[in-house]
């Protein structure tokens, strides 16, 4: 099994996936919102592919950790995700972990490694996956 992370934002879905052995994360994709329905349906197309058993969501807090408008937007997402899983049979661990900084975090990094600012704005959201997922993964790896 493999875990899923989500960076969920109004126009795109950056998707990452950790190793088997939950070592590290790699970005897979950015989704391109369309509607609900297609974009529910694409994460759990991403699910079933990798065989991800948990799925873990960036949830944007406000810098004093409380919740933000875009929080109960992504919280809504979630529900929608988890429901429709549920429906079609799928078995899975929703959580979310903080992202706070996390689209900062990979702009930084893309930077310094050069890359300029067309490529930067294209996989920004799926290195903000990647982070997601990769904090998640070092405070919660299975032993």
């Amino acid at each position: 099994m493999r875990w899923i992370g989500l960076d969920i934002g109004d126009k795109t879905i950056g998707v990452a996936v950790s190793d088997p052995l939950f070592i590290s994360a790699q970005g897979v994709t950015t989704i391109e919102r369309i509607g609900i329905k297609k974009d529910t349906s694409k994460v759990l197309d991403y699910v079933r592919e990798y065989e991800a058993d948990t799925v873990v969501c960036g949830l944007p807090l406000m810098l004093n950790g409380t919740d933000s408008p875009q929080t109960e937007k992504v919280r809504e997402f979630v529900t929608r995700l988890e429901n429709k899983a549920r429906s079609m049979g799928f078995k899975l661990n929703f959580v979310f972990q903080d992202e706070r900084f996390t689209t900062k975090i990979a702009e930084n990094a893309m930077i310094d490694a050069g890359m300029r600012r067309e490529k930067r704005k294209e996989i920004i959201d799926r290195q903000a996956a990647v982070i997601i997922l990769q904090s998640y993964m070092d405070a919660n790896r299975p032993r």
